[in-house]
């Protein structure tokens, strides 16, 4: 029996249950499609996935050819859109079946469909992306429960997290035709960017890096330990695990990191930090099974509350949240961390995002397709289900916000991180670092800053908007 796996955010061999079925039942090929849908311009006006995020990409599926070829099979690399090439692809080599894990939200489902409708053999569906699995919840996915914790608490109660799948030791393979060529960032239309220096890690994408960057956190550097009272850190490689952009493009399972921490809680150290990873991966869970739950309502301007709401849609405003020119360092330092390295920490995000969507009083949605387009460890459900949540329009019915200023004190109080990223800004006291347009034109010219020409003026008064976020609230 001739079998054809489709991987897509799930970039792996190891705990792969499509893998794992189809080697049971007969040879493997594997196939990745390059879909230049997704690396065209969006209707906001940058690229889907833009060029961290692509060469992450690349790697990953570089790195997932030379696993395959070890175990004795092949990853077949095509460029074009899945419903043209693997019906083609399926044909040319006679195949059985398809094997695939199945996505969540509307965009891959209907992708699914259209292989499905193309194709003449069987499409079977799997799913391995989420920690707990879909079988083993104490709920039906349409009824999950609205409040994260209620969520949360039931399925730590009464569900079990599978141990993870085995690697196959060997596959057999049939294959007569060309492999194909791995793209390059410039091959799918997009400027290669080197990132920069500056980064907190030198994101690499892979099953192989995935191991190695675990192994570093959790073993090596014994990190895991310190994790909950860290992990808002915004300077250096450790202050979190920093495996996200690994498990948004599947080169390694949330089961497996959490079989991970199990074996560290036995052989190293159990504490409050172990489980707040495993909290971590629930909460990941939690948002693919929400985007199940509400589909395509997690899309919309007034999410899943159905708001009716009339937002911004500047977009000079917007350019200027986008490029870190809003004149508030600490946003303006985050952003420049997303596009200079395709990298911000969750902290960042959530400021990032709270500003946009509430003091600018902006669509949250451009802000959402920027991340997708920027973020190395983009994940579809986690991305749109935390802007939603910092929009006031997803799970947490509060009307919710971030005080910037309060936010940057508490995580930069010294202001090294907006020095790291704002050179323009590096000779000024801790008394002006977060709040330059205060200086007197005096203190400008001391500290060689001049509001409106070397930085520029806040865009809006944040006092003021966070009266009109409280009146609307």
């Amino acid at each position: 029996m001739k079998n054809l796996v489709w991987f897509r955010n799930d970039l792996r061999t190891d705990d792969h249950l499509p893998l794992y079925e189809a080697a049971k039942n007969g040879s493997v090929s594997g196939i990745y499609c390059f879909d230049p849908r997704h690396f065209a311009c969006m209707e906001y006006g940058f690229p889907k996935t833009d060029a961290f995020r692509a060469q992450f990409l690349i790697e990953s599926v570089r790195d997932l050819r030379v696993k395959l070829r070890e175990l004795g099979s092949e990853l077949i690399v095509r460029t074009g859109k899945p419903e043209e090439v693997i019906p083609a692809l399926a044909k040319e080599l006679n195949v059985d079946a398809i094997h695939f894990h199945a996505e969540a939200t509307s965009e891959e489902i209907k992708r699914e469909e259209t292989v499905e409708e193309a194709v003449s053999v069987s499409l079977i569906r799997h799913y391995g992306h989420t920690l707990y699995h879909r079988d083993d919840l104490p709920f039906d996915l349409l009824t999950i429960p609205d409040v994260f914790t209620n969520f949360r608490k039931q399925v730590e109660a009464k569900s079990e997290v599978r141990k993870p799948l085995d690697m196959p030791e060997k596959l057999s393979m049939e294959l007569t035709i060309d492999p194909g060529e791995i793209p390059t960032v410039q091959d799918l239309g997009l400027e290669e960017k080197p990132i920069d220096e500056k980064s907190v890690l030198q994101f690499k994408g892979g099953e192989t890096e995935a191991w190695n960057r675990l192994d570093s956190y959790f073993f090596e550097g014994d990190h895991l330990r310190n994790y909950k009272f860290t992990r808002n850190g915004l300077l250096g490689a450790d202050y979190s695990s920093k495996l996200s952009p690994w498990l948004a493009h599947g080169c390694i399972s949330a089961r497996s990191v959490y079989d991970e921490v199990e074996r560290y809680e036995k052989e190293v150290h159990k504490n409050v930090s172990t489980y707040w990873l495993k909290f971590e991966l629930i909460w990941r869970d939690y948002f693919r099974y929400s985007a199940i739950k509400y589909g395509g309502r997690i899309f919309k301007l007034g999410g899943i509350q159905d708001k009716d709401l009339n937002k911004s849609t500047d977009p000079d405003l917007f350019k200027k949240w986008a490029n870190g020119e809003t004149g508030i360092p600490f946003i303006d330092a985050n952003m420049r961390e997303l596009n200079q390295t395709g990298y911000m920490s969750n902290r960042g995000r959530q400021n990032a995002a709270s500003f946009l969507a509430q003091n600018l009083d902006f669509d949250w949605r451009w802000g959402a397709a920027y991340f997708e387009s920027k973020l190395i460890d983009y994940d579809v459900c986690s991305n749109w289900g935390n802007w939603a949540y910092n929009a006031t329009v997803g799970h947490d019915p509060r009307n919710r916000y971030f005080n910037i200023l309060n936010q940057a004190d508490k995580y930069d109080k010294k202001g090294e991180y907006v020095r790291h990223w704002l050179p323009e800004l590096q000779n000024l006291p801790k008394e002006f670092i977060h709040e330059p347009h205060q200086m007197t034109p005096d203190q400008q010219s001391l500290y060689e800053v001049k509001i409106g020409t070397d930085y520029p003026a806040p865009i809006i008064d944040l006092e003021k908007s966070y009266e009109r976020i409280r009146e609307e609230g």
